[in-house]
């Protein structure tokens, strides 16, 4: 009698499940170990209370952030206001030769006047003011994208940016460098911290997208060869101010 689908499918399914049986027990012998065949228990669900409580004072999680953005190939300056903010930017457009500039529509950048501070030729765009733009192409034409974080962890050495209709996240995903400023009253020693604000604005107050920004865009996935500015800007400065 011709086998049925029904008994092909669980002769086949019989056969993958020996397959596995037989390859993870392999891995076990070859380890020397007995191979477990429950989860294992969880008994504790979330971080330690010890790490909840962990906090730097101020000076040390700006000494740590500036440590670990810049292992992982970041820039980092401290810079005293935003009038330095606004010199940084037009120097680093000088010397990069930035003729185009995309920045988030707030009132933060509003107050640089960076329309004013840049090199001769250089022109600002601000993220969904104005009307018939294509922002994500203006955004991947541009040599800078400047935006406000919103958070930072330094242990972790990470910028946090929130996407919304005056933060679009192509500001910080498209150009070919991102400058991230960052007040120093917003730096947090753990992600944790930041994710609990998450928490309690619940599911229907989260914003459109949340951005963890560890140094520059690095990939791995072609041939285990690490490229640098693929998938998102190829340099990043983060600028702690305050």
């Amino acid at each position: 009698m011709a086998e049925s689908h029904r008994d092909w499918l669980e002769r086949m399914d019989a056969e993958s499940r020996a397959k596995q049986e037989a390859f993870m027990n392999g891995i076990a012998a070859k380890l020397r170990r007995p191979r477990a065949v429950q989860a294992p228990e969880h008994p504790f669900r979330g971080a330690p209370d010890f790490w909840n409580g962990f906090e730097w004072p101020l000076e040390e999680r700006i000494r740590k952030f500036m440590e670990n953005f810049q292992a992982v190939g970041g820039h980092v300056a401290r810079l005293p206001d935003l009038q330095a903010v606004r010199a940084f930017i037009a120097d680093k457009a000088a010397e990069m030769n930035a003729k185009y500039v995309i920045r988030q529509n707030v009132a933060e950048l509003d107050a640089l006047e960076l329309e004013s501070a840049l090199p001769e030729g250089a022109r600002v765009s601000v993220w969904n003011r104005g009307e018939g733009e294509h922002w994500k192409a203006r955004a991947a034409e541009a040599d800078f994208g400047v935006v406000v974080a919103d958070y930072a962890a330094a242990y972790t050495g990470s910028v946090t940016v929130l996407s919304a209709k005056d933060k679009g996240r192509s500001v910080s995903l498209l150009p070919t460098v991102l400058i991230a400023i960052i007040p120093v009253e917003r730096l947090k020693t753990r992600l944790g911290e930041i994710l609990k604000d998450f928490d309690r604005a619940g599911r229907e107050n989260l914003p459109a997208g949340i951005h963890f920004i560890s140094g520059p865009s690095r990939s791995s996935d072609i041939e285990n060869d690490l490229t640098i500015g693929v998938h998102g800007p190829g340099i990043v400065y983060a600028l702690l101010v305050g």
